[in-house]
């Protein structure tokens, strides 16, 4: 491998060793390291056999690069003192708005505004009944926005801030790439006003644009199931893809054909490609002007460019279009390349428009896939039938990228292969040729009908792939001292014929599939607050058995904790089966994941608060009813449930807080004490019934901190030296209330938010009981303090 290629390679190092720093480096720093990338790089020039310099510099420089590019954007920052304030704003609607269920959300570029604010933001102006914290319900419209048109509005900003746990997604860090500064909603307010119907740029054209294909496609396609699918396709906009869908897509393996690949776009850029050599070539006057391969290169290129920014420029197709350039460049200028110099420039040009690429699963998969085709295909003699070329093609991508799909999603699909098989030629050379040649041509509906007729006979078949029980694999997230092995073992097994012993690649990898995650030695336990924004959600982990207490909230009809952060994360943590789940009350910032639960993951039983005819109560699981009195010890851990009381249950009046499930939770190191949404009348009975089994450790404060909970008394009676708040960021009801932060204060607690800590582990073990948060643990520097 020549040196440009390693010193490219050592450049992607620094960019990604930048991107796991707490903190940015000084200007000063900065300027510093790239004064020392250019004095080794002079180094390399007086001594050309020193290429461990020119590598150091290279790799320098891309720490330098990533550090600048960061300390730009996070200038552009909203400050503190603002969040939460009625601001106007002037701008324009700068990407393809996104339908929700009770809204549109959309990125808004900033043009004027009243206070200091960020130039990129993100809007959403919900339609119904809206409350602010402090405010009545008001009835809220939402109007028709389209990309291009200028806005004055009334808006409520906050920082980036997202849920933050165990190997779970960084929203914050997708802000951060994607330039959004500041998130925030539309206040109703007489003044929002559309002051210019479109504001014409090259950019608003092409967003414009997509939105006109994606209304066409709808508008063609009302009603149909894989709508959705077609419009991914055409101009990367995945919204209406539905959650069932996605699941079908992973269990298959083909999540990779249902959005903008690299693949899409080198068809496309192929078919032009011929299409202009052969229309170049009926005229003899351009033949002389220019020759039909240089003119068909460079309509393949133009091709591969429109349908890019078609698409949004996502990584994949950003990498594809980069590769082509370089070709098309080498081309042009009568100049041969290599496929790995080509690959190595890509990953280049990539890195220096958007350093935070590094932090995306699209940019592994793509770059590598890449690169494992290149690799399997080399050091042959000959090209051989196309068949088996296919075939090892196939072979290569699905054995190279296990480890990569179980170190980021923890499953890979077994399936995939039979099923990329077929859906590879029909989406690249079927469905997607008719969908862009729909949104190029009018009256064009009959072409979505047939790439809709396509694609829903290639779901038919997909489905019964994703039926067979055997069709994925899932196991915990590996170690990644045994994803690095693996990797090396993938080296080995896809050398080429001929390299000596190739079967003990398949050696190399097994223990990434066979090491288990480490669970609590016997008679000890850990207990996970995880962070799902305004609602609560506990796992509690011993040795050989699982529980989770609460749910979290539901956020719309598709989405809710459940789905988004406690099943991946169990899955993360090995964790196939739940033996008990206990649903504290009906609540839905308590039980809204629930159902989620019961549908991915077996139950041993089901205790709850919740009342008869209850839809989780149907579930095929065994439900009982909390109770005080119930006990049970697990690997040597108690358990005990010590509200409500059985004659709380007759009452009618009984509000569904008051009837919170309270769990206790101790060891020889230390105990918990979980009181869901316990408030003032039900803590006094708490009391009554328990004021000397109440002392414990650590504490889930009741009711997120609400001023209608943790009385005095109650906060004696259980002296923790740990409270823990499972609160949502600039929550409307003001959780914590203040008066109750001080009161735990006070009584010499240590505070934890699960807004400011992210996810808050208890290790009840040995020697003590400890307490880490998310944000320590994965402190990156885009993170809010």
């Amino acid at each position: 491998m020549g040196v440009m290629r390693l010193s490219i390679i050592a450049f992607a190092l620094g960019v990604l060793l930048l991107q796991q720093q707490a903190v940015l480096p000084e200007l000063r720093t900065i300027g510093l390291l790239v004064a020392a990338a250019l004095l080794l790089a002079a180094v390399r020039r007086q001594r050309p056999a020193a290429p461990t310099a020119v590598l150091l510099a290279a790799s320098l420089l891309g720490y330098a690069w990533a550090a600048g590019v960061a300390t730009l954007r996070l200038a552009d920052a909203l400050p503190a003192a603002i969040e939460g304030r009625d601001l106007h704003l002037v701008g324009v609607v700068s990407k393809l708005p996104q339908r929700l269920e009770n809204g549109t959300r959309f990125d808004f570029s900033v043009e004027s505004a009243d206070a200091p604010v960020p130039a990129h933001v993100s809007l959403t102006w919900y339609r119904g009944w809206r409350r602010e914290a402090g405010e009545a319900a008001v009835p809220v419209s939402a109007p028709a926005v389209h990309a291009g048109e200028r806005w004055r509005l009334t808006v409520r900003l906050r920082r980036p801030h997202g849920n933050l746990n165990p190997d779970g997604f960084d929203f914050e860090a997708w802000l951060l790439e994607a330039g959004i500064r500041a998130t925030g909603v539309i206040r109703p307010a007489p003044d929002n006003q559309r002051l210019d119907a479109f504001v014409r740029t090259p950019g608003n054209l092409v967003e414009r644009l997509r939105e006109s294909v994606r209304s066409r496609i709808v508008a063609a396609l009302p009603e149909a199931p894989y709508a959705g699918v077609l419009v991914a396709l055409a101009v990367g906009d995945q919204q209406a893809i539905g959650a069932g869908q996605w699941q079908l897509f992973a269990r298959t393996g083909i999540t990779h054909l249902m959005s903008i690949s690299g693949l899409h776009v080198t068809m496309l850029a192929g078919l032009a490609y011929l299409l202009s050599s052969w229309l170049w070539r009926r005229s003899p006057a351009l033949m002389l002007r220019l020759p039909a391969q240089k003119a068909a290169v460079l309509g393949g290129f133009f091709a591969a460019l429109g349908y890019c920014l078609l698409a949004g420029f996502a990584v994949p197709a950003q990498r594809t279009l980069y590769m082509l350039a370089v070709v098309a460049a080498a081309l042009l200028s009568n100049r041969s390349t290599s496929v790995s110099r080509v690959l190595a420039l890509a990953l280049l040009l990539v890195l220096l428009v958007d350093p935070w690429a590094v932090l995306a699963p699209g940019f592994w998969l793509s770059f590598c896939a890449v690169a494992v085709l290149f690799y399997a295909g080399s050091g042959r003699l000959g090209p051989g039938h196309w068949l088996g070329a296919w075939a090892r093609a196939q072979w290569a991508v699905t054995a190279a990228m296990i480890p990569a799909l179980l170190l980021l999603f923890q499953q890979f699909s077994l399936v995939s292969p039979l099923a990329n098989a077929i859906a590879i030629p029909v989406v690249s050379f079927v469905v997607t040729p008719l969908v862009l040649a729909a949104a190029a041509l009018p009256h064009s509906g009959f072409l979505l009908q047939f790439a809709h007729l396509a694609t829903s006979w290639l779901m038919t078949l997909m489905q019964w792939l994703s039926a067979l029980p055997w069709a994925v694999w899932q196991q915990p997230e590996p170690p990644l001292w045994s994803v690095l092995a693996a990797l090396l073992g993938g080296v080995w097994l896809l050398a080429p014929r001929g390299f000596p012993a190739r079967f003990l690649g398949v050696a190399a990898m097994l223990p990434m599939l066979l090491v288990a995650p480490p669970r609590p030695a016997p008679g000890e336990a850990r207990i996970t607050t995880l962070d799902v924004g305004q609602g609560l959600a506990l796992h509690v982990q011993t040795a050989h058995h699982d529980l989770i207490f609460d749910t979290g909230p539901r956020y719309s009809t598709e989405a809710d904790s459940g789905k988004r952060i406690i099943i991946p994360y169990l899955r993360s943590r090995g964790v196939a089966r739940l033996d008990g789940l206990i649903v504290s009350h009906q609540d839905n910032d308590h039980a809204g994941g629930a159902a989620s639960l019961l549908e991915a993951l077996p139950v041993g039983w089901l205790a709850s608060s919740l009342p008869a005819g209850h839809a989780l109560l149907a579930a095929p699981v065994k439900a009982v009813r909390c109770q005080d009195g119930q006990a049970w010890r697990w690997d040597g851990v108690g358990f005990a449930l010590l509200h409500p009381s059985a004659d709380q249950y007759q009452r009618a009046t009984q509000r569904s807080n008051d009837l919170s499930c309270v769990l206790r939770v101790d060891n020889e190191h230390g105990s918990l004490l979980a009181a869901a949404d316990l408030e003032g009348r039900a803590e006094k009975a708490l009391l009554g019934r328990h004021l000397r089994e109440l002392a414990s450790d650590v504490l889930i404060v009741s009711h997120h901190g609400s001023r209608s909970a943790s009385s005095p008394a109650f906060v004696a009676a259980v002296g923790a030296r740990a409270a823990i708040f499972s609160v949502g960021y600039r929550n409307r009801f003001h959780h914590p209330n203040a008066a109750v932060l001080e009161r735990y204060r006070a009584s010499g607690a240590a505070l934890y938010r699960t807004d400011r800590d992210g996810a808050v582990s208890l290790n009840l073990g040995s020697p003590a009981a400890t307490i880490v948060t998310e944000r320590e643990e994965r402190r990156r520097y885009w993170h809010g303090r």
